[in-house]
């Protein structure tokens, strides 16, 4: 069995990993990348938020990115009926990116791969990890190229950024239950044939179907558009007696007012494909040798995109910590990762799970609208929830709640 030797291993070459990967190189650390899929592959997570754009330019990936065209993204709608809430990205509270993109995954994180590779990162695709061993903080990790062959790579330190693969989590018995209920989605691209000219046919749109159930509409700049539902599991299963993702799909689309006459009937480009119960939780997110970043850490729902935000935040930020570590710079991983991590996923925790009790939605379609709390809100929408300036950051875990209880209050009262 051949042996390599570096000084970081990525596992998994999704954003978090690039990222990753991608800021170690600049600081000339040795880097290897894993990846056990081949490029480009079909990933859900297509909407963007601004914050990850400042993970990009920092890691040095964002003018390939750029040079793509993909659509941007300057916001985004939230329809129930005929009401309608749109956040714009350049009116929120504090400093931050005023856009981001709406990406094909296959081809944006092809892209990013491309680029790690063209600065001379070492990335092997198609090799699964089959084994780790920890001795101290070195490790050894045992993979399988697709040839079938075995390789030994040592490592003084393992960023495990493999997603929805979860190696570590797998291999060292961290998985956790997530606090979130089960939730579930199906999701496929359609050619956008009737899609309108201008704002209309490119904004990202989520249609609310009931309070807990709701469509995604992500066009991109290819003319293809994703269509997503998402809701409770049991009501995604009811979608469909015979278990079919395509039927369940139309079924949804039927549901909506606002796009039926534009999605009924348009032709799937692929068969749809159903993530069941996607929220996730781990035991702890480091460890002697290692740190988990992305979705191999938690995974929280699609409703607000945040997603690759928590994967390039994790990710950009695990390699910083390494970096300052091997410079003899002590590091408290508990505070330093886990805890900040843990703040802001704090905050959208409290985010979706008020979305799904329906308090955020009262906020949302309010009339009249309160610019200052819609600015507060669109912050935590583009992914600064470290920002404690901003109240809706701060007083999270009760704002919404005490926000929508008293403006339910004055609804009640009100003379018809």
């Amino acid at each position: 069995m051949t042996k390599e030797f570096v000084d970081v291993l990525v596992i998994g070459a999704g954003p978090s990993g690039c990222v990753s990967a991608s800021y170690l190189f600049k600081n000339n650390v040795k880097v290897k990348v894993v990846e056990k899929t081949k490029f480009p592959r079909l990933v859900v997570g297509e909407s963007l938020i601004p914050r990850v754009m400042d993970h990009f330019a920092e890691a040095e990936l964002f003018d390939a990115l750029d040079a793509m065209n993909f659509e941007k993204k300057l916001g985004a709608r939230f329809i129930r009926g005929e009401e309608i809430c749109n956040f714009d990205f350049s009116v929120k509270f504090g400093e931050g990116w005023d856009w981001t993109w709406q990406v094909p995954r296959a081809d944006f994180d092809n892209t990013m791969a491309q680029e790690v590779i063209r600065k001379g990162i070492d990335l092997e695709f198609e090799t699964e990890v089959l084994e780790v061993s920890f001795e101290g903080k070195n490790s050894k990790t045992i993979v399988k190229d697709k040839d079938g062959n075995l390789k030994e790579i040592h490592a003084k330190f393992i960023i495990d950024s493999s997603g929805y693969g979860r190696v570590l989590p797998r291999l060292l018995d961290l998985d956790t239950p997530s606090k979130l209920d089960p939730h579930s989605s199906i999701f496929t691209h359609v050619k956008d044939i009737n899609r309108e000219e201008g704002v209309e046919g490119t904004q990202i749109s989520f249609d609310i179907l009931e309070t807990q159930v709701w469509l995604w509409v992500i066009p991109f700049s290819n003319g293809n558009t994703s269509l997503g539902v998402v809701g409770p599991t049991d009501f995604i299963n009811s979608l469909s007696e015979n278990k079919d993702n395509a039927e369940a799909l139309r079924n949804a689309i039927q549901k909506s007012d606002y796009y039926i006459k534009r999605f009924a009937g348009t032709e799937f480009l692929f068969e749809p494909v159903k993530l069941e119960n996607y929220s996730r939780a781990v035991k702890r997110m480091y460890g002697d040798g290692f740190a988990l970043t992305g979705n191999s850490s938690e995974f929280l729902d699609p409703v607000f995109s945040s997603g690759v935000a928590f994967a390039t935040e994790s990710g950009m930020l695990a390699a910083k910590l390494y970096l300052k570590e091997s410079q003899g710079i002590p590091v408290d991983w508990e505070v330093e990762f886990t805890q900040y991590m843990k703040r802001g996923i704090a905050v959208f925790t409290t985010y979706v799970q008020e979305w799904y009790t329906g308090n955020l939605q009262t906020l949302f379609f309010h009339q009249p609208e309160n610019p200052e709390v819609k600015e507060k809100i669109c912050a935590v929408l583009a992914g600064y929830v470290w920002n404690e300036e901003n109240s809706f950051v701060k007083k999270h875990d009760h704002v919404i709640a005490n926000m929508a209880y008293l403006l339910n209050m004055q609804k009640e009262q009100s003379p018809e």
